[in-house]
């Protein structure tokens, strides 16, 4: 990982380079913002104190990367203004290298973490992207109980609440052997959100239920469920194939049809599918499945 450090103060800029490059860091020293602007470094140590020189393009330029303003004291123009534009944190001269090395670590996890959030997002707006549903998320209070003939329908529904309402989410698959532990442990500002209840004996689910009395929580059931919690049933007939799950006849026509039937004809279709083209007319019928033009 590379460290560039804007300094104007050769001592101090030696002085810390030295101690990064002890903990196995790549750096280079510049005391020009105009040469500094052709870099590419991971890092900056910016300081505020280079007269006649403005450090906003810079920041402006790398506000992506870590950067950290070296200050000789604390106000809108050393500080305020650079954080607004996308500098990360500061540290006061003179400074411990032990304490800078730290905030470079605390800063180099929370960049991994925010990339690592990002991606997770990503992938699960792909994941869910084909998955229809009409139901108004306003509509969501909790503890809640939704029971519904598909999970990922729910699924779409919560990580769409949590990202409306910025909500802090913990998952509990109840799987896990360990979800009592994991419910217990949860964060007070955590909305739950506990799944598979279909694998819990008749005595867990009652402990189960019993516990969450103390928590916010979005429990999904694909079986009826009984609870003094409000309930709601959420259903679709738009069922995405999933391979842990074994779909009817039926419901595997209707899958077929419902996301190739735009990119194959009904000959080609119906020959895939193993059945003559009239039945696949009337299933079409039987089903509403019919293309929209």
């Amino acid at each position: 990982m590379k460290i560039i450090i804007v300094e104007n103060e050769l001592y101090l800029a030696q002085s810390i380079a030295s101690k990064l490059n002890e903990a196995g860091y790549e750096t280079e020293i510049y005391s020009s913002i105009k040469e500094t602007m052709n870099t590419n470094a991971d890092i900056y140590l910016l300081s505020t104190n280079l007269p006649g020189q403005n450090t906003s393009p810079l920041i402006t330029k790398f506000k992506d990367k870590i950067i950290i303003l070296m200050v000789n004291y604390i106000n809108n123009d050393t500080v305020g203004e650079p954080l607004r534009l996308g500098a990360k944190d500061y540290i006061v001269k003179p400074f411990m290298l032990e304490d800078l090395m730290r905030k470079i670590e605390h800063l180099k996890e929370y960049q991994a973490l925010r990339k690592q959030t990002s991606l997770y997002q990503e992938y699960m707006q792909n994941l869910l992207k084909d998955i229809e549903s009409n139901f108004d998320i306003k509509e969501i209070t909790t503890p809640l109980v939704i029971e519904t003939n598909y999970q990922r329908l729910i699924d779409k529904i919560v990580f769409e609440h949590v990202e409306t309402t910025n909500t802090l989410l913990t998952f509990i698959p109840l799987g896990d052997k360990n979800w009592k532990e994991k419910i217990e442990q949860s964060s007070s500002a955590s909305l739950l959100y506990i799944t598979e209840v279909h694998v819990l004996k008749k005595t867990d689910r009652e402990t189960l239920l019993e516990m969450l009395k103390n928590y916010d929580f979005i429990l999904c059931s694909t079986s009826n469920l009984e609870s003094d919690f409000n309930t709601i049933t959420l259903n679709t007939d738009s069922k995405l194939y999933d391979q842990n799950e074994i779909l009817t006849i039926d419901d595997y026509v209707k899958f077929i049809v419902n996301s190739f039937q735009y990119r194959f004809p009904d000959t080609e279709l119906s020959k895939k599918l193993g059945i003559s083209r009239k039945s696949l007319w009337e299933k079409r019928k039987k089903y509403g499945l019919f293309k929209k033009k």
